[in-house]
């Protein structure tokens, strides 16, 4: 153990945080992280002592570097496979009808942190075949890639499905051939009749070589929507009528975003999704518990082109308690009737939004992967999420004053100050943002308080202006008022304020507050996450007029 880096270490902190590093204090530490130090105490005692004078004598410039941060320790994955599996393939397959959300986080996540321990593979495949009822949006596919980038789940291979098609036609003639496909021309009225009453229809033990013609016929679009499908033959006295010969392919007369108009006839998300994980060598599937039928239908495709199918998990739906369950289709509905701006909006729970609002991929990650893997449905609350961002982003945001829905606060008597505020408490190595507040020709000086904080004033109270001075108000009414008081009273009420200002607007979930900031906020740069003092932290989001800031959270 070097015992002269860990004294180092703790005396360059405690002096970054205090200004000068203390004995006691750095003692302390050393011990805390080294306690078998105890056994050569007066050895101990003289290095400190000999470290903390020579780092005490260093300027701040010099100490440039360190950063006030506890040692993150690594955390261990709760996440584990059954068994003790090798050359493991994991896939997150979503289909790109709109962009992902905190639901969607959890499959990537947990997918791609698997197949990371256990040295293995990860897989994004989108399961486009849907044409019609959920089609595709083209800039869906570069936003779930984006995303995954951002959370550190960058895929080993990309897979679309919707350019892979033949390879489905392939396998559906081979269990045409087989005779485990056939070509059905019931309506679905008729089939659910002979289905729930456990027969099959007229069509199911037509000999392979005719449905083959038909299935040809299909092909070649002499057949219009919804006049045949393909079905998987399976056990018509199933005790679960959902799996009784279910339905592999339809035809859908639709332009698709990616491929036009080359298909009409598509796979079914089960039959695709079954010979997707096969051809990609996926090893373990982690799906959700509503979806146990899917494995059973796909199953009986497994046992007869002779296949293993992959060890398979279930957990339960996760519900966020500010806006239920995660759908998408209800989402893109409330997009196109103007209730949200898009699918950034800082109402939406999708990973654009997060992103715009400046959460930290971090603890998307730690919120997902915490929630392990089990049957139980989850309720979560963005708290949760913002909870994991906070212990993040404390430590990383500078700070800086905003003044939301300004309020005048004129100050009589008060001398002229110039103030220095650190960028962070804790690491004063940053800098420090400088205030001169100048009074007018009368003597007074004007400042700007947030309509909040002016809200909650009241005649002859005492207030501290931070890091500024206290005044006792004296005019709450048709203007706000307050004299200087030379005398610093302690546990009074503590606002914030500004002279020197920039407009600026934050857009929160609730609207847009439109307001002053510092001047030093200029020297942002888009995407730079800070902290508004007493008010939460925010992301630049464009400095095209005003300052235009999105609100994380406080």
């Amino acid at each position: 153990m070097d015992i002269s880096g860990v004294i180092r270490k703790c005396a360059i902190l405690n002096r970054i945080r205090y200004g000068k590093a203390d004995r006691k204090a750095v003692m302390g530490k050393v011990l805390c992280e080294v306690p078998e130090a105890k056994k050569d105490i007066k050895g101990l005692v003289d290095e400190i002592e000999k470290i903390i004078s020579e780092v005490n004598g260093l300027s701040l410039k010099e100490l440039e570097g360190y950063e006030l941060k506890k040692e993150k320790k690594k955390r261990r994955s709760k996440l584990r496979l059954p068994g003790n599996p090798a050359d493991v393939v994991m896939r997150f397959a979503p289909n790109p009808n709109g962009p992902a959300t905190l639901g969607s986080a959890r499959g990537i996540v947990v997918n791609s942190k698997l197949a990371r321990e256990y040295g293995g593979k990860f897989i994004l495949r989108f399961d486009d075949t849907d044409p019609k009822t959920k089609k595709p949006m083209p800039e869906a596919y570069n936003w779930y890639l984006e995303d995954c980038v951002w959370l550190n789940a960058k895929p080993d291979e990309v897979y679309y499905a919707s350019d892979r098609i033949p390879s489905y036609y392939e396998y559906a003639e081979k269990l045409i051939s087989l005779g485990y496909a056939y070509v059905c021309f019931c309506s679905q009225s008729v089939f659910k009749e002979l289905r729930d009453s456990k027969r099959g229809c007229p069509h199911r033990d037509t000999e392979p070589k005719e449905n083959m013609k038909h299935w040809k016929d299909m092909l070649d679009g002499r057949y219009k929507e919804g006049e045949c499908v393909l079905r998987i033959k399976t056990d018509i006295r199933h005790k679960d009528p959902a799996l009784r010969d279910w339905v592999a392919f339809r035809i859908v007369k639709e332009e698709h975003p990616r491929v036009g108009s080359k298909y009409i006839l598509w796979p079914m998300l089960d039959f695709e999704s079954a010979i997707e994980d096969h051809l990609l060598g996926i090893t373990h599937i982690i799906r959700g518990k509503d979806l146990i039928d899917s494995e059973h239908r796909q199953k009986f495709v497994y046992n007869y082109l002779g296949w293993k199918y992959p060890v398979t998990m279930h957990w339960g739906r996760v519900r966020l308690k500010e806006s239920g369950k995660f759908s998408t289709s209800r989402l893109k509905e409330m997009i196109s009737r103007g209730e949200y701006s898009g699918w950034d909006d800082p109402r939406v729970p999708s990973i654009l939004a997060m992103r715009r609002r400046g959460v930290s991929p971090q603890a998307v990650v730690n919120l997902m992967e915490g929630l392990g893997i089990n049957e139980t449905d989850i309720v979560i609350s963005l708290e949760n999420l913002f909870a994991e961002n906070r212990k993040i982003m404390d430590s990383e945001a500078n700070r800086y004053f905003f003044v939301g829905d300004p309020v005048e606060l004129l100050v009589r008597n008060a001398p002229e100050k110039t103030v220095e505020m650190p960028f962070h408490p804790s690491f004063r190595n940053r800098g420090f943002r400088k205030f001169k507040v100048s009074a007018d020709s009368k003597g007074d000086i004007k400042l700007f308080i947030s309509s909040d904080d002016a809200s909650r004033l009241e005649k002859r109270q005492t207030v501290r202006l931070m890091n500024l001075f206290n005044v006792e108000i004296t005019c709450v009414d048709d203007s706000f008022e307050a004299v200087y008081l030379r005398e610093k009273v302690l546990d009074v009420y503590k606002i914030h304020w500004l002279q020197d200002h920039l407009s600026a607007k934050v857009v929160t979930p609730r609207g847009v507050v439109s307001g002053f900031c510092e001047p030093l906020c200029e020297k942002l740069e888009t995407g730079d996450i800070i902290q508004f003092e007493r008010f939460g932290f925010v992301r630049l989001d464009s400095k095209a007029d005003n300052l235009i800031f999105y609100f994380g959270h406080k």
